[in-house]
Order: structure tokens, then C-alpha cells, then sequence
């Protein structure tokens, strides 16, 4: 075996948590797969002998390569025809899932809201050990900067406030549950005989009621939608337990609750872009 041989065996060896930390990164399989593919082709073009530690040079490498593809992202809308777009993974459902199984939805949502050098010293170091001496250069900052990036990353993915409790999120959960199933009386039992139910215009298809009032108009409007539910997970709204819709782990709508004596007594669908930035979304204790 030649020494480009080995030094490809030695990529393979790495290529699995490689393609750990970029999908961490990117929330993307088929981004995370070029990034480690380009620093494959980096790895061809310099001399392997002068490569102390491989593996901290190709987690610098797929690092670098993440960041500068964070940074060049553009801002995708948010909904189109009101609501119509909301269907599934850029990637592929297969990809999605196994992503989605992989990193957890709502973590994926979280980590989609983090700014490019938060999110990669959040990755790094919280999910994979590597040290701020090291995390430091790769975002262009001292270890001081590097360490407040990281925390800064934790207490957004943690979200503000204080959860309220363990009751709301079992009746956030009931009531996803029951709007994926589109099951109408199980929509009937989690929601309260006069829920109302408010929404951005952006998020309904056209001619829905921004406003709904009553328990069987709630639960028929939410059957029809019911098909977003299937991208619903819960998390942590502004401190309280509310549900993102994220196809691909990409937000595109919250849902706000307001829980009463074991109901929803109210929620609201958010999708209007600036609201949706101003909102803190962070995880629910059972995903942190």
C-alpha cells in the first residue's frame, strides 16, 4: 500500500464522525457530504507528511468549510401560497428522516437559529469534545471569544424563561398527536369548548378565517392542515412549551399554546418572517 492509499484509508476511517459534525453544522446530508468530500480534495492537495494529527486536521478542514457555507446562505422564505409550500426535506424524505433520527428535529431547529460562529463552536464543543484551543482559530477568534460563543450558543438552544411545567407539554403533545392522525375526537378531548384559535394570514391557505372560536371549528380547520403536523415537534416558545413546524429541521411555523386546566384553551399560528426571528426558541427538557 502507497502512501496515498493509506492516507485514504485513514480518511474512511474518519469520513463517519466527519459527516457527523457537518450534518450537526448544516442540518443538511447532501451539504454535510460535500463539505466532507471537499476536504477530501483538500487533504489530496497537500502533503500528508506534514499532517501532525489527521483527525484535527480534517474536523478544522470540514469546520472551515461549514462556516463558509453558513455564512453565504440567503434567507429562504418562510411560507408561499399560504402555506401551500410547506412539504418536506430539500434533502429527500429518506434523508430527512434518518437526519431528523439522527439530531433530533427540534435541536435541528434550534441549532438553524444560531449564528454561523455560535453554531460551530456550539457543535464542536458541546457535541463533539473539542477543545476552545482548537475551536478558536477555526471561527477566527482568541479562546476567551471562542468559550462565549459556545455559551452564548447553550443558552439559545436552552431558550428563555423558565418551562412551565410538564402538564403543557403532554397537551402539546396530545394535540400534535391527534392532528397528524387528524383524528377529530381526539382534537375534541385535548381542546377546550371555546379554544380560539388565531393565526398570520401568511400561514392559511386562502379564504380561512384568521380567527376561529369553538372546540369543532378549531378541530375541522386543524384536520385540514393537519398534514404540517407531521413536521410538528414540541419546544420551548419565548419560555413556555409551544410546537415548531420544520420540515428539514427549517422553521417555518410556532404554534403557541395556552393551556388551561389540562386543554388548549388557545394557540396561535405564527409565520410572519419577523416574527418568527423575534421569537426564542429553545428545547423542551425532555430533548436537551
Amino acid at each position: 500500500m502507497d502512501g496515498r492509499e493509506e492516507l485514504a484509508v485513514r480518511f474512511e476511517a474518519e469520513r463517519g464522525r466527519l459527516g457527523a459534525v457537518a450534518r450537526r453544522m448544516l442540518g443538511s446530508t447532501a451539504e454535510a457530504e460535500d463539505a466532507v468530500q471537499e476536504a477530501w480534495l483538500r487533504l489530496e492537495r497537500v502533503d500528508a507528511a506534514e499532517v501532525e494529527n489527521l483527525p484535527g486536521w480534517l474536523t478544522t478542514v470540514v469546520s472551515r468549510i461549514c462556516l463558509d457555507v453558513l455564512r453565504a446562505r440567503r434567507t429562504e422564505p418562510v411560507l408561499v401560497e399560504g402555506g401551500e409550500g410547506i412539504e418536506g426535506a430539500v434533502d429527500g424524505p429518506e434523508a430527512e428522516a434518518e437526519l431528523v433520527e439522527e439530531v433530533g428535529r427540534a435541536m435541528l431547529v434550534v441549532l438553524d437559529r444560531l449564528g454561523p460562529a455560535e453554531r460551530v463552536a456550539f457543535v464542536l464543543h458541546d457535541g463533539f469534545a473539542v477543545p476552545f484551543e482548537e475551536i478558536g482559530p477555526i471561527v477566527g477568534r482568541n479562546t476567551v471569544a471562542a468559550k462565549k460563543l459556545a455559551s452564548r450558543a447553550r443558552q439559545r438552544v436552552r431558550g428563555a424563561g423558565e418551562e412551565r411545567g410538564t402538564g403543557d407539554r403532554v397537551v402539546v403533545e396530545a394535540f400534535l398527536a391527534a392532528a397528524r392522525g387528524g383524528d377529530l375526537d381526539a382534537l375534541l378531548a385535548v381542546l377546550a369548548p371555546d379554544v380560539v384559535r388565531r393565526a398570520d394570514p401568511a400561514a392559511l391557505p386562502a379564504g380561512r378565517a384568521v380567527v376561529l372560536r369553538g372546540a369543532e371549528a378549531v378541530a375541522g380547520e386543524t384536520r385540514v392542515i393537519g398534514r404540517r403536523a407531521r413536521f410538528g415537534v414540541p419546544v420551548l416558545v419565548d419560555g413556555a412549551v409551544g410546537a415548531a413546524i420544520a420540515p428539514d429541521g427549517r422553521l417555518r411555523l410556532l404554534l403557541r399554546f395556552t393551556v388551561a386546566d389540562g386543554r388548549v384553551a388557545a394557540f396561535e399560528v405564527v409565520a410572519d418572517p419577523a416574527r418568527l426571528a423575534a421569537a426564542e426558541v429553545g428545547l423542551a427538557d425532555e430533548v436537551r
